[in-house]
Formats: structure tokens, C-alpha cells, sequence
């Protein structure tokens, strides 16, 4: 709850320095007449409501369980994300717009020199502000929070290729190529719109993390222990910064409960220590057949039935399935 807490606290500060950028940079379009720092302006009032969508929504998966709720609020974050990415693609839709149009309409550009120096300082907080939130996000695994600051760096990129494509008209004069430059950032916005909403459907239709489980199986495979036979129908479901983990252990048949629960203690313990505390364990127990005796690495085992024939490593083929393990 200290994470979502934190997160809450680090979007409702993207709000409002979202709110601040929007301003300098409409500034900024009202001194030089650039429809590339319109387009650029555009895209912050994005950055500005989905802040406080965002912000919402970390208010909403900050709330603990309840009898409604039973794994918590942390959806919210995904539905936030995909608000974000809906209103990135929405935004790209009207900077094309406003880029065709620019070409029927043509207008003079002022004060180029004046309004680069702003949109170079909005992008450099940008940056730092984007690094500063993904860094928190991927501590405290808020989608919400990685999502905003992916948001500000991409922001950050296109605005320094604004400032590029303006540094060469004002040397040079020649003046179309500022649509031109705002026709590559509608696409870009689109682009990265669509990354977003993708990856927070992904997370609202809980679709496998293969990057996450591969991390769990190396880490599971690095570390296991005798009486861990086999590990099979593992899965990960996320709820925000919350990680919910659901698989079947095969023990010894014959360890009594405290002896088992000893070793779940230790599989949950080796899990925590590379993904943190929130993770909620559900470990079902099986016991250990007479078909798992030659993959069973316990040497000391005093009740084997078959001899030992080879350790079989975990993969994500077979410690995804719903099966126990055999040679």
C-alpha cells in the first residue's frame, strides 16, 4: 500500500508540471505561428488529461481489499493506461489534421528564435521528469506510472526533433517544412498511442508476461531444491503493483504438513527476494508419484520406487502446463 501510495503522490506532481508545459508550450505556438509546436501543444493536452486520469486511477488502486474487491484495485491502473493511449492516438488524429490544413492555409512564422528557447526548456524537464517516473514506476510495477513517463520521454523526442526541423528553417527559410515536421509527429503520436493501448489491453485481458516469467523460471531454476520435484500450471496475473502468483508444487509425498509448508515458505521467500513484497502466493500441493522417481533429484530419498535418470530443467513449455512432470 506504501507503493501505491507513492505512486499516487509522483502522478498527482506529472499533473502538474503537465499543466505548466501545456502553457509554455501554447505560448510558444502563439509567438511563432509554427503549426510544429501547435502539433507539440496538441499532444500536451493529452499529457494533461491523461494525467489526471492517471491520477485517478492510482487513487482508485491505492484502496486496500474489500468483500467487492477480493484482489484489490490495481485494474484500474490498466484501464487508466488504455484512457492514455486512446487519447494519444486521438490527439495524432487531430495533429494530421491540423498538419493537412496547414498546408491549404499558409501563414508566416515569427519569433522563431524566442519560442525554440521555450520549447528546448520543456523538453529537457520533460526528459528528466520521464526518467525520474519510470524508474519509479518499474520500482513499484505501476503500469500507470511507467506508461506517463514513457509518455513524457516520447514527448521529449519528438519536441527535440521539432526544435531540429525549426533550427533548419530558421537558417535556411524554408518555411513548408514546418508541416512536414508536424506530419512525422502525428505519426509518431499514433504510433506510440497504439504501444500504449495495446500493452494496457494486454494487462486488463490478462495476458501472459512472457519477459516476467522467463525471469521467474531462470530465477526458479537457479535455485531449486531436492525436495522441489516438479513446477507446473504457473501463472502471473497483475493488479496494478500487485503480482498474483498461482502454481502446483510436487513434494515428497511423505513430508508432513509443517515440513511442507516449511518448503513453500522458502519457494515464496526466493520469488519475493527478485520481485519484491507484493506478490500474493497461491501454492497447491502435490504429492510426488512413483512416475516422477527419474527426474527426482533427492538422493537421499527413502522411498523410491525407480532409479534417478536425468534432471529436467524448467522451461516455460513445461512449467506452464497443467501436468505433472515425467521423463
Amino acid at each position: 500500500m506504501e507503493a501505491a501510495r507513492q505512486n499516487y503522490r509522483i502522478q498527482r506532481w506529472i499533473c502538474g508540471l503537465s499543466v505548466v508545459l501545456f502553457l509554455i508550450k501554447i505560448f510558444a505556438w502563439y509567438m511563432t505561428n509554427s503549426v510544429a509546436i501547435l502539433s507539440d501543444a496538441l499532444e500536451s493536452i493529452v499529457n494533461v488529461m491523461a494525467g489526471f486520469i492517471g491520477l485517478y486511477s492510482l487513487y482508485i488502486a491505492a484502496k486496500p481489499k474489500d468483500k467487492d474487491h477480493p484482489y484489490g484495485h490495481g485494474k484500474a491502473e490498466f484501464i487508466s493506461a488504455a484512457a492514455e493511449g486512446a487519447l494519444i492516438i486521438g490527439a495524432g488524429i487531430l495533429i494530421l489534421y491540423q498538419t493537412i490544413t496547414g498546408f491549404v492555409n499558409k501563414s508566416p512564422l515569427e519569433d522563431l528564435d524566442q519560442g525554440l528557447i521555450l520549447v528546448v526548456i520543456t523538453a529537457v524537464i520533460n526528459y528528466i521528469a520521464g526518467w525520474i517516473c519510470i524508474g519509479q514506476g518499474r520500482k513499484n510495477k505501476s503500469l500507470a506510472i511507467v506508461s506517463s513517463g514513457t509518455h513524457l520521454q516520447v514527448d521529449t523526442y519528438s519536441t527535440l526533433g521539432i526544435v531540429a526541423g525549426l533550427l533548419v528553417i530558421y537558417f535556411t527559410g524554408i518555411n513548408w517544412l514546418d508541416k512536414l515536421i508536424a506530419l512525422g509527429m502525428g505519426i509518431l503520436v499514433l504510433f506510440n498511442g497504439y504501444h500504449i493501448l495495446r500493452k494496457s489491453l494486454a494487462g486488463i485481458m490478462d495476458e501472459a508476461d512472457m519477459d516476467l516469467l522467463r525471469t521467474m523460471v531462470g530465477l526458479l531454476n537457479e535455485n531449486r531444491r531436492p525436495d522441489w520435484i516438479d513446477i507446473h500450471n504457473l501463472r502471473v496475473i497483475k493488479y496494478g503493483a500487485l503480482l498474483h502468483v498461482d502454481c502446483h508444487l510436487t513434494l515428497p509425498w511423505y513430508l508432513d504438513l509443517r515440513e511442507a509448508h516449511k518448503e513453500l515458505d522458502v519457494f515464496s521467500k526466493l520469488i519475493s527476494s527478485q520481485f519484491g513484497d507484493s506478490i500474493e502466493m497461491f501454492v497447491h500441493y502435490d504429492d510426488c508419484k512413483p512416475a516422477s522417481c527419474p527426474i527426482c533429484t533427492k538422493q537421499d530419498c527413502p522411498v523410491r520406487v525407480h532409479p534417478f535418470k536425468e534432471k529436467l530443467p524448467w522451461t516455460l513449455d513445461n512449467i506452464l502446463n497443467n501436468a505433472q512432470h515425467t521423463s
